[in-house]
């Protein structure tokens, strides 16, 4: 049936684009759309995810993505372009966000989690100083539909995590907050003609997540899952461009790949966005396995002409041209195979990492 929906919703995808966004110009908020009742113990064979979705430009993107039927889709942030520290105004943004009909036909048909970046945070790079993140965060999550009740609406933050299907083939999926707690970035000196803003930052003091997120992580990594999606809105793997990415906290960076260690956490991929281009990365992290990182952006920003690549000692594969949206498959059986994809705007696969998810575990494990 899903696949029905989703194949019907490619045919009219296109022809609606239009419509929604004349519509939206004038759309008022409205509740989130009614989401999917929680079936943790469903299989989850395929996880969709993107970042960086212009709420008042076309987005015909979801109609192809549709019709790949992901079990759950992951928004890597930037879901809007709020930039504002007036909630009316970013509460009007979500609404036209909400009322693009591939993006509302996504929410019906699947899981849909998600986590914030700058732009949905607020504004371009910040970070801890923001002065209006709180009611940003309730906006946030009034988007989303979370309940009163939700532990996301009792800490300070928007981090989340669940884990989906039955045992021996549980997907974790962590949702990182990479702005609440971030401290300062180091920026590059005047004479320094590099593309980017930033340097790395020598002091070990400043935070990426803060103390209560970084043990609330230690503690979903010790949580039985075959997978684990962690889904941050920045870079983890990428290190040598000026932008931003976790390689700018650099102490931060070595304390995450050693609370995975720590944990004997397996199965770890992490789904990343923010740059405006497709790429995957790969790295030996310390934790006893390769750590690939799969960046997928934009839903409707990326660059429409070939742009030069940026520097980059981990990559795989790159996708530096036309929008995209990224997928993880799992093919479950007795020697798993997972499958590591960025897909173009066309919903073709522009490049794939396939390995056995054995591969993703410390040795002897």
């Amino acid at each position: 049936m899903r696949r029905t929906l989703a194949t019907a919703v490619l045919v009219v995808a296109g022809g609606l684009v239009g419509l929604a966004r004349a519509r939206a110009q004038d759309a008022p908020p409205a509740p989130a759309p009614a989401p999917i009742p929680p079936d943790d113990a469903k299989v989850v064979a395929r996880v969709a995810f993107g970042s960086c979705s212009k709420e008042d430009a076309p987005q015909p993107i979801w109609g192809p993505l549709l019709a790949t039927a992901p079990d759950v889709y992951v928004a890597l942030g930037d879901t809007v372009y709020g930039d504002t520290t007036d909630m009316d105004v970013l509460r009007a943004k979500y609404a036209r966000q909400a009322a693009v009909p591939g993006f509302a036909a996504l929410r019906r048909s699947c899981r849909f989690l998600a986590t914030w970046d700058d732009h949905d945070f607020g504004r371009n790079d910040a970070g801890a100083e923001y002065p209006a993140k709180q009611a940003s965060k309730d906006v946030f999550l009034e988007f989303l539909g979370e309940p009163a009740t939700s532990p996301r609406r009792a800490h300070e933050g928007v981090y989340d995590a669940v884990v989906l299907g039955p045992p021996g083939r549980r997907v974790q999926v962590i949702l990182l907050d990479t702005r609440w707690f971030r401290g300062p970035l180091a920026r590059k000196k005047a004479d320094d003609g590099r593309p980017g803003a930033y340097v790395p930052e020598p002091d070990p003091s400043v935070p990426m997540l803060g103390e209560a997120q970084w043990a609330w992580l230690a503690e979903r990594l010790r949580e039985p899952a075959d997978v684990r999606l962690v889904a941050s809105s920045i870079q983890v793997v990428a290190e040598d461009h000026g932008f931003e990415k976790w390689a700018n906290l650099p102490r931060e960076r070595e304390r995450l790949f050693a609370t995975i260690r720590a944990a004997e956490a397996r199965g770890v991929v992490f789904l990343s966005g923010d740059r405006h281009l497709a790429e995957i990365s790969m790295m030996d992290g310390g934790v006893g396995y390769p750590l690939y990182d799969v960046t997928a952006s934009a839903i409707n920003r990326s660059a429409k002409r070939w742009r030069p690549l940026e520097e980059n000692r981990h990559r795989v594969a790159t996708m530096n041209v036309g929008d995209n949206f990224g997928m993880v498959e799992v093919a479950w059986g007795d020697d798993p195979t997972l499958r590591l994809e960025v897909r173009d705007d066309a919903g073709v696969v522009a490049h794939r990492v396939q390995l056995p998810l054995s591969v993703l575990a410390p040795k002897g494990r």
